[in-house]
């Protein structure tokens, strides 16, 4: 099939986190120039946003924390377990916005805590994914965090030179020519893309179905996690332990022990562990209420009861005993995000800044995850789609520790703050 690529910027590892923005539209303009094999690439890229200072920075993780404690409180489901990552929905989501007006853009906003002008919104994003990105000087091999977009559009839709003047340079996405009336075949190239920068993890990033003539633009997104303990766990010393469910019941699970010196803080009615991971740029923090108390836990969660959890970690020697478990989920955002105000951008909805016209509407936010936690480290992937369419993680022994209930747990960045990840198990036996 045809397929034309402006800019290229292709990475694979072993985890990803993907985020997906289909638009099915109408036709309407010229096909860029193409060559006898169907094929151009020119090296000429767009000219590199401005980064902001920290202080910009600092304002939109905060936001987006707030945002990512928000969702937690719908999305909680005490028969499930949750996992999802913040940042692949945040990104999405500021990719869509950058398109959003008038009262549309006002809801996003204030759903998603974006409280930075559009104009630097997005040069923020970009600050944050370099500083999320950038070599910290330890070793590569123990971990990796990298981001990759591309801009999938219909030959001859025409996308507004604005809108790509903001998606180009802060969202690094390159600018790839296809012809979705050719259905099947273009979302198979779309999924091969999603499929190598997952190493097979998620085949199929876009379902059957979503692809079809009307469709003018798919923006994909894939940020991508590995990383292993600083301290790792020893397989042998794996044993069956009991973990108590929300209801009372107890399950068997697979329990990993260790004795190191991590991070601990507790309160009377949570206790809280910090895991670094090699390197020590990135972590895992779980919080640990009191049985009995997780619901309530979950519901009263603020960003400044989570950063004084946080500022109270000590170094601690720690007997740990947690769960090994991995999960997948799935969700369709579109109920929780309009419970959280996001209302019009589902119905009379103007993303006049993608195409001109106050034809487009989001059909709905659909996202996955994976996560597998065991005694060498973490891998987590997600993925998040927008449709939108036309309207009509020898010291002393000083406290022992076995995680045998409900937990929360999150990923994140210890140099700027950004939660990468969040889930609450509530259940390890549970696929």
């Amino acid at each position: 099939m045809k397929q034309i690529i402006f800019t290229s910027r292709f990475v694979t590892t072993i985890l990803t986190l993907f985020t997906v923005i289909i638009i099915p539209l109408s036709n309407g303009c010229r096909a860029p120039d193409q060559n006898t094999t169907g094929r151009v690439e020119t090296q000429k890229k767009a000219e590199q946003p401005y980064l902001p200072g920290p202080e910009l920075i600092d304002i939109q993780v905060a936001g987006n924390i707030e945002f990512a404690l928000d969702l937690q409180r719908v999305l909680y489901n005490p028969a499930h377990n949750l996992f999802y990552s913040p940042w692949s929905i945040s990104q999405a989501l500021a990719m869509t916005f950058a398109g959003a007006r008038s009262e549309t853009e006002q809801q996003m906003a204030a759903t998603l805590h974006f409280t930075l002008p559009q104009e630097q919104l997005h040069p923020v994003f970009h600050a944050l994914e370099q500083a999320l990105t950038a070599d910290s000087g330890h070793d590569r091999s123990a971990f990796r965090l990298q981001i990759t977009d591309a801009l999938w559009a219909q030959l001859d839709f025409p996308i507004l030179a604005s809108y790509l003047s903001v998606t180009t340079p802060n969202y690094n996405a390159p600018l790839r020519a296809v012809d979705f009336r050719e259905r099947e075949e273009t979302r198979q190239l779309i999924n091969r893309w999603g499929s190598d920068q997952t190493d097979g993890r998620i085949k199929e990033l876009v379902p059957r179905g979503l692809i079809n003539g009307e469709t003018a633009l798919v923006l994909t997104s894939a940020v991508y996690f590995n990383a292993a303990w600083k301290t790792p766990f020893r397989k042998q010393n794996r044993y069956q332990g009991s973990f108590q469910l929300l209801d009372g019941r107890e399950v068997t699970v697979p329990m990993m022990p260790q004795l190191a010196l991590l991070g601990y803080h507790k309160e009377p009615d949570v206790q809280i562990i910090e895991l670094p991971y090699a390197g020590e740029r990135y972590a895992m923090v779980l919080l640990l209420p009191t049985v009995g108390t997780f619901e309530r836990f979950v519901q009263e969660l603020e960003p400044s009861r989570l950063s004084a959890l946080l500022a109270g970690l000590k170094p601690t020697g720690i007997g740990l005993d947690l769960p090994s478990f991995s999960m997948n989920s799935n969700y369709l955002l579109k109920e929780a995000l309009q419970h959280l105000g996001m209302v019009e951008a589902f119905s009379e909805a103007d993303f006049s800044g993608i195409s001109g016209t106050r034809e487009l509407f989001i059909r709905d936010v659909c996202h996955s995850s994976f996560i597998s936690v065991d005694e060498e480290g973490t891998e987590a992937t997600a993925g998040s789609a927008v449709i939108i369419e036309r309207k009509g993680g020898g010291p002393r022994l000083e406290v022992s520790v076995t995680v045998a209930s409900p937990f929360i747990y999150l990923i994140r960045d210890n140099a700027t703050g950004t939660i990468l990840f969040l889930g609450q198990l509530l259940d390890p036996t549970q696929q």
